[in-house]
């Protein structure tokens, strides 16, 4: 008994330092200046951050029944799939590879290139042709690495993960040290809430968006739903303890930035690390730029490493052109959707800036969320009698889908033109899942081309799903 205790409480705490570190990344180094942006003061932005962190705790929750009730692989797009159907399924994976994972690529690369290049320029922000070009030269280099080999993959995954774990504990002890010396002017209570102007709904809402953007990822503890030993009480526990700390260290983050910053510098800053360890940090400033770097460029890793296994998974169901579940016959790897998030990501970051592209990519991800969510009120009333070994209370579906209706309701009435532009982009799926998903009795010449140009190289295979 005491082997099987171990077991169990080694997978657990695998879990929950898997799901913490997935969720901790390079978005808390982006976010700041948005929130606070949108919110409008110190003390209403942290509030965001803390009431952030509580609604990913919900939406956890409702994660972690669909997951151990539908124990699919895949996320959002098997669990919607399988309670509303092909349809739904193929938009949430349509808008994942065309949006939300190119998107956020971009960003994050945005984010390296700023990083990098800010040093460089100290009293201006670094050249637009720079940040993109260097952005793109990072993309390119970690898609060959991905098209390359799987084990360098991991193993940068691996070693630039100390990256943005070094940075945040760095920024949190240099902001306690200040505090205890008195350094919190910003956050005393009657200067915190002094607005630059009165922030309205919408505002508040884009502001949630943007710290939303810094906690992606939370949805990841249902991946792992298969692995862990008596889910019913150990997911529960993984999201009751991983969430709050990740709550924990956004909020310190931030209060440390604001113990050496006045709000009007933190706006005015291209790269809040950098100008955080060039205020205290004197000629040990350069630990920070590097270890933004180190972050963002595994981060960039990571995300290129799992979207192209999404396109992989679609293609492999049918919803994907067959042409993106191939892999390279010697290196096992998925290149031609590595191809794909690559060129979606390099045409993305060439066109965007950075904060209206996370208001793009954070209005996606939160309609998936929410599509998700009701899935569940729906699978409840259509199959009350399913085994669920999690089944959450009622009210936490329903508070998550009404604090998500407000939400997208005023980000879309805020920025019209940046959020609708992705509920189009996600309706185009529509005719695309009908010719191309749909309709089954596709003339002969059709299956005759593609079949021609998949099998044209031989280098590559295509992967079935027995094998």
């Amino acid at each position: 008994m005491a082997g099987v205790g171990g077991v169990v409480s080694k997978l657990f705490f695998f879990n929950f330092f898997m799901s913490s570190g997935n969720i901790i990344g390079s978005g808390i180094f982006i976010s700041p200046k948005g929130v606070l942006e949108h919110a409008g003061s110190v003390g209403l932005s942290l509030i965001v951050w803390v009431c952030g962190g509580g609604i990913c705790t919900l939406g956890s929750m409702c994660y972690a029944e669909l997951g151990v009730t539908i124990p699919k692989s895949g996320g959002d797009y098997s669990y919607v799939t399988e309670i509303f159907g092909g349809l739904v399924g193929f938009l949430l994976l349509w808008s994942a590879v065309l949006i939300m994972y190119p998107t956020t690529l971009a960003v994050i690369a945005l984010t390296f290139s700023n990083y990098v290049l800010q040093p460089a320029f100290p009293n201006c922000l670094p050249p637009f042709i720079a940040t993109r070009l260097l952005a793109t030269i990072c993309i390119l280099f970690l898609t060959w690495v991905n098209c390359s080999s799987v084990r360098w993959a991991t193993r940068i995954q691996d070693v630039f993960t100390i990256g943005k774990l070094l940075a945040l504990v760095l920024i949190i002890v240099v902001g306690l040290v200040q505090i205890c010396r008195g350094f919190y002017d910003a956050l005393r209570p009657s200067t915190a809430f002094e607005f630059r102007e009165e922030p309205s709904v919408g505002q508040i809402a884009l502001a949630f968006l943007q710290a939303s953007f810094a906690y992606s990822g939370w949805n990841f503890l249902n991946y792992v739903t298969e692995e862990v030993v008596e889910p019913r009480k150990n997911l529960p526990r993984a999201i009751f303890i991983s969430i709050p700390l990740v709550t924990l260290v956004y909020t310190m983050t931030n209060i440390a930035y604001f113990s050496s910053m006045t709000p009007q510098e933190l706006l005015a800053s291209n790269a809040v690390a950098v100008t955080f360890g060039e205020k205290l940090l004197g000629q040990f400033s350069w630990v920070m730029p590097i270890s933004v770097a180190l972050s963002t460029f595994g981060g960039i890793n990571g995300y290129l490493f799992t979207s192209s296994r999404l396109c992989f998974s679609g293609a492999r169901e049918g919803h994907l052109p067959y042409l993106l579940a191939m892999i390279h016959l010697k290196n096992c790897t998925p290149i031609p959707a590595l191809l794909v998030c690559c060129i979606a990501t390099i045409f993305i970051l060439c066109i965007g800036e950075t904060h209206n592209l996370i208001n793009y990519v954070s209005f996606i991800n939160y309609l998936s969320y929410g599509v998700t969510i009701a899935g569940l009120l729906y699978l409840r009333k259509k199959r009350p009698n399913l085994v669920r070994p999690i089944k959450v209370n009622l009210l936490i579906p329903i508070s998550y889908l009404i604090f998500w209706a407000v939400l997208l309701g005023f980000s879309l009435y805020s920025e019209p033109v940046v959020c609708g532009l992705g509920m189009v982009i996600m309706l185009t799926g529509v005719p695309v899942y009908f010719v191309g998903v749909h309709w089954k009795n596709k003339p002969k010449w059709i299956y005759q081309v593609v079949g021609n140009t998949i099998y044209s190289n031989s280098i590559f295979y295509l992967f079935d799903l027995q094998y």
